[in-house]
C-alpha cells in the first residue's frame, strides 16, 4: 500500500511538472507566415531564428524566461523558423541569426543588446510605450529607480525649445534608454529641481544635471543636447560586451577599459578583480575630470580584445581604444606597476595626444587583423581539438591539391603513358 501510494505520489508530481513545463513553453508563440498579415496588429516581440543554429539554441531558454516575465503585459513573444519560412525572413530583411525584433504597428526596432533576459526585457518594456512616459505619482521613483537603474528626466511643462529636442532625442535613443517626463510637486525630493525647465540624469544613485539649456543658440542647443544624452546613457563603468560594445562606440569618446577574465560561473580571480577596482576608482574619484574626455568600463572577453589591438594582451591590462579613429593605446608599464597615479599620467598622455598609438583604419592593418584572427581561431581550435583540426583543414587541403596536380599537371601524366606505350612497342619489336 506504501509502494502504492508513492507511485500515485510521483505520478501526480511528474503529471503536474508537466502541464507546467508546457504552460511556460506555450507562453513563447509559434508564428508561421501568416504572421506577415497580423504583425501591425498589437505589439510583437519575435525572434527569428535557425534550427540549425548554435546562437539560437543558446537563446532558446532566455526565450522562455522573456515570454514569461511579459507574460502579463500586451506583448505579445514569439518566434519564426525562418528555414520553413523563408518568405517572413525576406519580408524583415533578416540578414543573421538569431535576429530579435519589435514590432508596433509601422514600426520597428532591432535589437542589438546582450542576449539575456533582463537587457531584452528592458528592450521590449522602453519601446512598448511612448518616447517620453510621463510620471504622475511621488511614490512611483521609489520603483522606477529601483527597476530601471538608469533614466533621463525632464521636469517642468511640454513647452520650449529644451522639450521639443528632449523629445526629439528621446525617440532616437528610446531603444537604449528610458525617458520620463515630470512636474516639480511630483518630483519632490527625488531629484534636486530649483528651476524649471530641469533635465537629469539617474544614475548610481545620484542625479546628474544637463547645464547646457541655457545658450540662446538653438542650434547649439539641439548638439549639446545629443551629445550629453548619447554619453549619459551608459553607467559609469559599465561591463563592455560584444553587445553593446557598437553603441559604447558611438559616443566618440577614448574607451578606457580595465581587461579581466571571468570563469564559467561570472566570477573574476581576487587579483584581477583589485585590477579593475582601482580603474574603477579613477572614473568614480574624478568624474569631472575624465568624463568629458573618456568613457570607462571593464571586458571580460579578452579575445575581444585582442583582436582590437592585434596582440595577446596579459591579463589583467589595460587597453585605450579611440573610438573615432580606430586607434588604441597600451600603457608601456608592466600591470604590476599600474598605480592610479601612473593611469593618469598616461590618461593625460592621450589627451594631449603624446602617447604612442597603434591600430587605426588603413587597409594594411584590416589586413593584418583578419590574419591575425584567422591564426588565433586555428590556434584555438588545435588546442582544443587537434584531431578535427586536422580532418577540418587537412582532408580540404589534400583534395585541393590534387586537383591542382590534376590541372595544373597534365603533360607529365600524358608523357608517362606515352612512354608506357613506347617502351611497350619496342619490347613487341625486339620480340
Amino acid at each position: 500500500m506504501v509502494t502504492l501510494t508513492k507511485f500515485v505520489l510521483i505520478a501526480t508530481v511528474y503529471a503536474f511538472s508537466g502541464i507546467l513545463t508546457h504552460i511556460t513553453a506555450s507562453r513563447v508563440l509559434e508564428l508561421s507566415d501568416r504572421f506577415l498579415d497580423i504583425h501591425k496588429d498589437g505589439q510583437w516581440l519575435v525572434m527569428m531564428y535557425a534550427p540549425w543554429c548554435a546562437h539560437c539554441k543558446r537563446v532558446e531558454p532566455i526565450w522562455a524566461h522573456v515570454a514569461q516575465h511579459l507574460h502579463a503585459t500586451s506583448i505579445r513573444v514569439g518566434r519564426i523558423d525562418c528555414t520553413r519560412f523563408r518568405n517572413v525572413a525576406q519580408a524583415f530583411k533578416v540578414k543573421g541569426f538569431p535576429t530579435i525584433l519589435f514590432l508596433k504597428g509601422e514600426q520597428e526596432f532591432v535589437y542589438h543588446g546582450d542576449r539575456t533576459r533582463e537587457e531584452i526585457v528592458k528592450f521590449a518594456l522602453r519601446v512598448s510605450g511612448p518616447p517620453v512616459q510621463e510620471i504622475t505619482k511621488t511614490q512611483s521613483f521609489d520603483t522606477i529607480k529601483k527597476e530601471r537603474g538608469l533614466y533621463f528626466l525632464y521636469v517642468g511643462e511640454k513647452v520650449g525649445p529644451l522639450w521639443e529636442y528632449y523629445h526629439k532625442t528621446a525617440d532616437v535613443f528610446q531603444p537604449h534608454a528610458f525617458f520620463y517626463h515630470s512636474h516639480p510637486g511630483v518630483v519632490n525630493k527625488h531629484a534636486p529641481v530649483e528651476s524649471v525647465p530641469a533635465l537629469f540624469v539617474y544614475k548610481e544613485n545620484s542625479h546628474y544635471n544637463f547645464t547646457g539649456h541655457t545658450t540662446s543658440d538653438i542650434g547649439k542647443l539641439n548638439e549639446t543636447l545629443y551629445k550629453w544624452i548619447n554619453a549619459e546613457r551608459f553607467p559609469t563603468f559599465p561591463k563592455v560586451t560584444r553587445g553593446n560594445i557598437n553603441q559604447l562606440f558611438l559616443t566618440n569618446k577614448n574607451l578606457v577599459l580595465a581587461v579581466v577574465e571571468e570563469n564559467q560561473l561570472e566570477k573574476i580571480p581576487p587579483h584581477m578583480m583589485q585590477f579593475k577596482d582601482m580603474v574603477e576608482s579613477i572614473i568614480k574619484s574624478k568624474r569631472e575630470k575624465y568624463h568629458d574626455h573618456f568613457q570607462f568600463g571593464w571586458i571580460a572577453s579578452p579575445e575581444l580584445v585582442n583582436s582590437i589591438a592585434m596582440m595577446v594582451l596579459p591579463l589583467p591590462s589595460l587597453i585605450v581604444i579611440n573610438t573615432t579613429t580606430n586607434h588604441h593605446h597600451i600603457p608601456e608599464d608592466e600591470t604590476e606597476k599600474l598605480t592610479p597615479h601612473v593611469i593618469e599620467l598616461f590618461l593625460e598622455q592621450i589627451r594631449n595626444e603624446n602617447a604612442p598609438r597603434y591600430g587605426g583604419n588603413s587597409w594594411l592593418i584590416h589586413i593584418y587583423r583578419s590574419w591575425f584572427e584567422l591564426r588565433t581561431t586555428l590556434a584555438a581550435m588545435w588546442m582544443g581539438n587537434p584531431i578535427l583540426t586536422i580532418v577540418v583543414f587537412g582532408l580540404p587541403a589534400g583534395f585541393l591539391s590534387l586537383i591542382c596536380y590534376g590541372i595544373c599537371c597534365p603533360d607529365i601524366l600524358v608523357a608517362n603513358d606515352e612512354e608506357d606505350e613506347q617502351s611497350g612497342a619496342n619490347h613487341m619489336k625486339k620480340d
